[in-house]
């Protein structure tokens, strides 16, 4: 008689007919019988030497059960698709924010400017306030009034020499374009001078045929001029607002969040604008470095333009990787024109050399951990920032993710600026109806001259002692 793990007389046994003797043979999963059976612990009933297993004891010995509806979907399949749709929200989100920032971008733009322009000034408008004791209005104007007199002097000059260097400029750029088309007719393509022409008079042709695509896009050109004055003129309006009202501008944004997040919100945002002006302030150093650098090379060796290089180069540098490599072939491509092969293979090791000595000194001496960016991740953000948004989105790309990564990582709990402390704090306004009272207060009653005995209580705060306690939790 077999016993299953219960302890119960198996069915098969009971299927004999009554009266009738028990065959000791068991009839097909056995090949020998024994007189004695045992159950071990895995639920495995022996029978002398041989071992019967049934559906029971097998499920008993492994835990398979059976799976019904959610159940019978494997853990792993799961995961993923839990996975799955939280990304598909993620990237629906971040579609929606580049959608509105595509639509809004000639005010997003603008601001986001400011806040670079912003940062760079807060050292200059903090030394004519305490060294100089200029009002906080002064002191952020004459900042401003001084950034726009440094870009019209760049502007000006970069104009005179252009002016002044172009047409020599053109001149030498006709004749390499001769040059090289008398080597394509005596060089080893052996092209003749019929053909080249034919395809000169190809691209005039094709020149004309899209006159009225050019004509557009000149059109456009005056817009997108048009939208770029306009978004100055709001950058600058920024910029000299923030340094003026920038405390009171960002308690009101953080004030918009719930109550137990604005502390840690403003604990990271201050994180995050010492990330941002510490990669502005170095940016613009490296870039000043790199133009002064390729421009005095330029100057060396008697190229002209010169001057409106070296300002390309400064402009150039903010986009990393990209704006030093194109920048640095302009350079070179000048020189070759202007001075022959000789001055364009020394104008290279010249762009060669000002890049090395930016990208393994000058970067990671200046910005240390503040922008603690793998280059690959530097490179792989201005590529998707430059398919996304152009060259808006190649220049503003580094810096966000600059302070994104700094933000999150504070929320996670790793602080890259302990030394901020945390000192400062946000003013939460008071919620609800007392919040209401109160600021009514402060407006109509103000801090008025203490009561006649001298109690140091002002008519603020005895207007305050009179106003309903709100038992806490209602708001």
């Amino acid at each position: 008689m077999g016993v299953d793990p219960q302890g119960t007389t198996d069915p098969q046994d009971d299927a004999a007919p009554q009266g009738a003797a028990a065959d000791p043979t068991p009839a097909s999963d056995t090949s020998t019988s024994s007189t004695t059976s045992t159950t071990t612990a895995d639920g495995v009933v022996h029978n002398g030497t041989t071992a019967r297993v049934t559906s029971q004891t097998l499920g008993a010995a492994t835990g398979a059960k059976h799976r019904v509806g959610a159940d019978a979907v494997a853990p792993s399949v799961r995961s993923a698709a839990a996975w799955s749709w939280r990304f598909l929200t993620i990237a629906a989100g971040l579609a929606l924010v580049f959608w509105l920032i595509s639509i809004f971008k000639v005010i997003v733009i603008p601001v986001a400017i400011a806040l670079l322009l912003t940062v760079l000034l807060q050292p200059l408008a903090a030394f004519l306030r305490v060294r100089l004791r200029f009002p906080v209005a002064l002191a952020a104007t004459t900042s401003v009034v001084g950034l726009v007199a440094v870009i019209i002097g760049l502007i000006v000059l970069a104009g005179n020499q252009i002016i002044n260097g172009f047409a020599d400029l053109w001149d030498k750029a006709a004749e390499g374009i001769q040059q090289g088309l008398d080597w394509l007719a005596s060089g080893p393509f052996g092209l003749e001078a019929v053909s080249i022409d034919a395809y000169i008079d190809d691209v005039v042709e094709a020149i004309e045929k899209n006159s009225g695509t050019l004509v557009s896009g000149a059109l456009s050109v005056t817009t997108t001029v048009g939208q770029v004055l306009a978004g100055a003129v709001i950058a600058l309006f920024c910029t000299l607002f923030f340094l003026i009202d920038g405390r009171r501008i960002w308690s009101w944004v953080v004030g918009l969040l719930p109550r137990h997040t604005r502390e840690r919100t403003h604990q990271a945002g201050r994180r995050g604008l010492v990330t941002l002006a510490s990669y502005a302030r170095t940016q613009i150093l490296v870039a000043f470095i790199d133009a002064v650098g390729i421009g005095v090379g330029a100057a060396i060796l008697g190229i002209p333009l010169a001057v409106p290089l070296g300002v390309l180069v400064f402009i150039g540098s903010f986009v990393p990787f990209v704006g030093a490599i194109v920048t640095g072939a302009i350079a070179v491509l000048v020189a070759l024109v202007a001075k022959g092969w000789v001055a364009g293979l020394i104008m290279l090791g010249i762009v060669l050399l000002v890049q090395q000595i930016e990208s393994n000194v000058l970067q990671p001496w200046l910005m240390g951990h503040a922008v603690s960016l793998h280059p690959v991740a530097v490179l792989l953000v201005v590529t998707g920032g430059t398919l996304v948004a152009g060259i808006v989105g190649a220049l503003f790309a580094v810096p966000i993710a600059a302070v994104l990564n700094t933000v999150v990582l504070y929320f996670h709990g790793h602080d890259k600026f302990p030394e901020l402390g945390f000192e400062d704090h946000v003013n939460i306004r008071p919620a609800g109806r007392r919040a209401v009272m109160i600021t009514s207060a402060e407006r109509l009653v103000g801090d008025g001259p203490t009561d006649q005995g001298g109690t140091g209580i002002t008519a603020l705060d005895k207007f305050l002692s009179k106003l309903p306690r709100t038992p806490k939790g209602n708001s």
